[in-house]
């Protein structure tokens, strides 16, 4: 039987990491693009390459999401079978200062990319995922949040995934290209981005449990989000491309935990035990009640910044997954405390 090919835009990201490990079990060709820099960033997907049964069918190209003809050459050379658009400026808070660029990856990226499509593929074979996000619905009322919920962005970075989804379904109607969204809530593992606040937030607590530095700042500690694991979310990716028709889905867990929660079940994990208290000026942290590793009494642990507020926040974000359950099969497996004991245990590793 003639093996599929997958083309992934953003490979060497978390998402891009574990949907390759997934296509190449599954016997796929995976074409990966990543951009060139003057560093190399293949971590996540090194391992690959010590599986003698996965390497043979991994190939990876340079390009870019910003560049038309070099997406277009790639599409064209490659002819995949199914296209994953993961590629992205992802940080939300790094989008406010990046929001032109945000705007060229995030969304002019995935409309080069379905215009190559509309091009190339005459017969409309190929099928297009493209990776949304829940910040697409920002603070909407309309919770928990649907596929037929409202959409009130209020990031940059939400803004320009919104003209991302909308392109998808406008180029899907209009030219009738499989192509599909999944709004994605927050999916965290090990190999999330050190600048994405549960990992911030894991390695900050064990930099100052090992005496590495002296205290934790983090930002807004009351926001809420709906954490699943990467590794679960991604064959969601797969699924919504192996359904017949093309079609958007929600992909959460239906449960929402704040920052705050997440920081006291680290804390709580490594036998930190730790009291909050409030400045005059509204600004929480947490001193310690005990030494505990390079840890003393009394010590400032955690401690709020606001240089590290967005100048616009979501504040509570939880999914409804339901159709994407009865239509495609699909559900979580792994909880919040489960999801943050694999990341602490590597993390742990990662010191050792």
């Amino acid at each position: 039987m003639k093996k599929k090919i997958a083309l992934i835009f953003g490979i060497t990201g978390q998402d891009g990491s574990y949907l390759a490990e997934l296509l190449l079990r599954k016997n796929y060709v995976v074409y990966g693009v990543k951009r060139r820099t003057s560093l190399i960033h293949t971590t996540r997907i090194d391992h690959i390459y010590k599986d003698p049964h996965l390497k043979t069918n991994l190939i990876l190209k340079y390009g870019d999401v910003t560049d038309f003809s070099n997406v277009f050459n790639l599409v064209n050379e490659i002819k995949p079978n199914e296209i994953y658009n993961l590629a992205a400026q992802s940080n939300v808070g790094v989008s406010f200062e990046l929001a032109e660029y945000t705007a060229q990856t995030d969304s002019i990226g995935t409309l080069r990319i379905l215009e190559a499509i509309r091009i190339i593929d005459k017969k409309r074979k190929m099928k297009f995922y493209q990776a949304s996000t829940s910040e697409i619905f920002g603070n909407s009322p309309d919770k928990p949040y649907n596929e037929k919920s409202r959409f009130e962005p209020v990031s940059p970075y939400g803004t320009a995934k919104l003209y991302s989804f909308w392109i998808t379904k406008n180029y899907r109607e209009a030219y009738s290209i499989f192509a599909s969204n999944g709004i994605l809530f927050n999916h965290e593992s090990p190999r999330r981005g050190e600048n994405f606040i549960s990992r911030k937030t894991i390695i900050g607590i064990i930099k100052v449990l090992k005496g590495h530095q002296k205290c934790l700042y983090l930002g807004n500690l009351n926001s809420k989000r709906d954490w699943g694991h990467a590794k679960e979310f991604v064959l969601a990716q797969w699924k919504i491309l192996q359904h017949k028709t093309p079609d958007d889905f929600v992909i959460a867990t239906g449960k929402n935990y704040s920052v705050k929660d997440l920081v006291n079940l680290v804390l709580k994990k490594l036998n930190i035990k730790c009291i909050w208290k409030r400045h005059q000026n509204g600004l929480e942290y947490a001193i310690s009640m005990s030494d505990q590793g390079h840890i003393k009494k009394s010590q400032i642990v955690i401690k709020q910044d606001m240089r590290y507020f967005r100048p616009n926040e979501v504040h509570d974000l939880k999914g409804d997954y339901s159709k994407a359950r009865r239509v495609i099969k699909w559900k979580p497996k792994i909880n919040f405390d489960q999801l943050i004991d694999e990341m602490i245990t590597q993390e742990m590793k990662n010191y050792k």
